[in-house]
């Protein structure tokens, strides 16, 4: 007996409608997880600037860092990576809506570049590079398992067919044909969320006493394991990808996975060298 689960969610929650001759707007479930991810991830942030003792009054522009840093990051990637002749011809279409198109490696680089440039203003407080990004990348886990959520509800990033007992068909998706598919987005999700845990987990067991970087190399060396993995079972984003062994999704994630190992290892060298 073949099971599977119909997948017809709507993308949208409901719709503004139109005032003073602008409108209709649609309210979607992808942008309400993206900033949900943000307004509790600050929360989070709220907490740890608490619990070591940082200024709760730096937390505003972190997050408003972090909100431009991660869009523009995702958008610059997304043209960047798999549509560089649109980046090239019309560079507007960069922070013009409709905001269709979001890169995961490039919100990763821009978050790194957003860091970068606050952490050079809050060196006096202790907040260096690398106990920011500590510190910002159990947010930033939690944020990738709402947003790739997001991608279920908009029925796209869809994984190969499949003959699995939770095989997806989705219904709103009119651009591949209509059988059995892997819920890649999901798969994605629940290891953020799981990720989120382990980091929250790994910063409580140490706070200030973690290791510089540690929490970062471990971040990066899951999320892009995975992804490179999770890759096999995901429909190719763009027809080019095809041409090649590994998709770009793939291709990128091989650097991020050794950046993480080089972060961890940096980490344990600090340890033994303060224990020396």
């Amino acid at each position: 007996m073949i099971s599977y689960i119909l997948w017809d969610a709507n993308p949208e929650i409901f719709t503004i409608p139109e005032i003073a001759g602008y409108g209709p707007f649609p309210v979607r479930w992808y942008g309400l997880l993206f900033a949900a991810g943000f307004l509790i991830g600050q929360q989070v942030m709220i907490h740890v600037f608490k619990k070591e003792k940082k200024p709760l009054e730096d937390i505003d522009a972190l997050t408003l860092y972090m909100v431009i840093s991660t869009v523009l990051g995702a958008r610059i990637g997304h043209f960047l990576f798999y549509q560089p002749e649109i980046l090239f011809k019309n560079p507007l279409e960069v922070i013009l809506p409709p905001y269709a198109g979001l890169a995961s490696h490039g919100a990763i680089i821009g978050i790194i570049t957003g860091l970068l440039l606050y952490a050079r203003s809050r060196k006096t407080t202790g907040q260096t590079f690398l106990w920011v990004s500590d510190r910002i990348v159990i947010v930033v886990a939690l944020a990738g398992s709402f947003i790739r959520f997001g991608n279920l509800m908009n029925s796209e990033i869809v994984g190969r067919p499949t003959d699995v007992p939770w095989g997806f068909i989705f219904m709103q998706n009119t651009e591949f044909k209509q059988i059995p598919r892997h819920p890649a987005q999901l798969y994605e999700s629940i290891s953020c969320l799981v990720l989120f845990f382990v980091l929250l987990a790994l910063w409580n067991r140490y706070k200030e006493r973690t290791p510089r970087g540690l929490l970062v190399g471990v971040f990066f060396v899951w999320v892009f394991t995975l992804r490179f993995l999770y890759e096999f079972l995901k429909e190719n984003q763009e027809a080019f990808e095809a041409n090649y062994a590994l998709n770009m999704g793939q291709i990128l994630s091989i650097p991020a996975v050794l950046l993480g190992l080089y972060f961890i290892w940096q980490s344990r060298q600090n340890v033994l060298k303060k224990t020396a």
